[in-house]
């Protein structure tokens, strides 16, 4: 250590002989200060570790408190890693057991399905394998994936198949689970298999708060219904979502289920549901419903008016054109609009008085070119109206430019 010193004195003493320019002085000046923070720092450090040594030194419970952390930290991380290990080993056992499996099943349920001489074989092998939880459920699983392909004696085999195993009971016990995602199992598993034992609990379901459950109860009762596939839906006080809509009327084509009388839900207090059965009556293009559509035309809620007034365009009502007049000049800007557009989807001469009135009284654009199309699509009786209005010099209203641009055969 003394030889070190006498060294850095030594040097000392020669850079101080030696004659400085002005540059030297300068980098000089700049490492000096340099050394002077690095020194500040590093005093700063040592004291604040002499600091926190000393608080150690004089709390001893600390100190024992924090090796019960280090100590609590490491074997809890040692446990984490073992149990995530042996999970990760089981996870691949169990996904290599039900690999196996669904080769296994294949093999035995076509065995059972096509080959009478194997099917007693075939059944006993199935219960055989089909011992524990994991092995039923892969059973289930496959059974179902086979009935969405196949109709008629086929399917109904694979549900008899469904009852001798004794797997009836393992979709009871998850419908009838308190956790949710085993009750979405279950009720899917019971649809498929057209098992009505717990459709109590699939009815209570239909207004749960969980939308998933919610949705899975109402597809499970247009599977097991037997006459009206949406009786359910007296049932329903929760919001019928417009997700649940296009899943129901899905499921409608794609099973070729029967298609009810939309008309008995136009009283339904759930207004959602109301409008969804009037859609479907669009859409079924149903007919016989003229008196009970026009009816919801003084309906109290908005929107039910304008579902309303939409669908006697779709289905072309003509009956509902002279309530709709009588409405019109009470109805809201999008229901008014929807009156007009309704008219030009029901084309009739009859009306052009009514259409030119709405043409000289509305002040907005859209109404004006919506009355005007309507006018149109009368053909002849309205083109000559429209017309002679566009080459009119009426100084109350200037129908050129509106009428140009609804008769414009490039635009429309």
């Amino acid at each position: 250590m003394a030889s070190l010193l006498v060294f850095f004195c030594s040097a000392g003493d020669i850079l101080a002989q030696e004659e400085l320019s002005p540059d030297t002085l300068s980098q000089d000046s700049t490492m000096v200060m340099g050394d002077n923070v690095a020194k500040v720092v590093t005093t700063s450090v040592i004291s604040y570790a002499q600091r926190l040594q000393d608080r150690f030194t004089k709390s001893p419970l600390l100190i024992t408190i924090l090796y019960i952390v280090i100590l609590y930290s490491i074997v809890t991380l040692i446990t984490l890693l073992i149990i995530i290990l042996l999970n990760r080993g089981r996870m691949q056992r169990e996904e290599k057991q039900k690999t196996y499996l669904l080769e296994k099943y294949q093999l035995l349920l076509m065995e059972y399905l096509f080959e009478e001489e194997m099917q007693d074989k075939a059944l006993r092998e199935i219960e055989r394998i089909a011992n524990n939880r994991m092995n039923r459920q892969v059973l289930i699983d496959q059974m179902i994936d086979l009935s969405v392909n196949l109709q008629g004696k086929i399917k109904e085999r694979i549900q008899e198949l469904y009852l001798r195993v004794g797997l009836k009971r393992d979709s009871l016990d998850k419908a009838y689970s308190r956790k949710w995602h085993n009750n979405v199992k279950g009720f899917r598993e019971l649809a498929f298999m057209n098992v009505r034992d717990a459709n109590n609990k699939i009815i209570e379901s239909l207004n749960s708060n969980n939308e998933i459950l919610r949705m899975e109860a109402q597809i499970a009762m247009v599977r097991l219904s037997e006459d009206n596939p949406y009786a359910f839906l007296d049932l329903l006080e929760k919001p019928l979502s417009l997700w649940e809509q296009v899943t129901l009327h899905e499921l409608l084509i794609q099973h070729k289920l029967k298609v009810p009388a939309f008309k008995q839900w136009f009283h339904s207090e759930n207004l959602t549901v109301l409008i969804y059965a009037l859609e479907m009556v669009s859409w079924f293009k149903q007919r016989g419903v003229g008196k009970e559509i026009i009816a919801l035309f003084d309906h109290e809620n908005e929107k039910v008016r304008n579902s309303a007034y939409k669908v006697c365009g779709e289905i072309e009502l003509k009956t509902s054109l002279p309530a709709m007049i009588k409405k019109y000049p009470v109805e809201s800007y999008a229901n008014k609009l929807e009156i007009l557009l309704a008219f030009a989807k029901v084309p009739d001469a009859r009306y052009l008085a009514f259409l030119k009135m709405v043409l000289d009284t509305e002040d907005d654009v859209q109404l004006q070119i919506q009355a005007t199309k309507a006018m149109e699509n009368t053909d002849e009786p309205g083109i000559s109206m429209l017309i002679k209005l566009m080459k009119s010099k009426s100084e109350y209203k200037n129908y050129q430019i509106i009428i140009r641009h609804v008769l414009d055969g490039r635009i429309y």
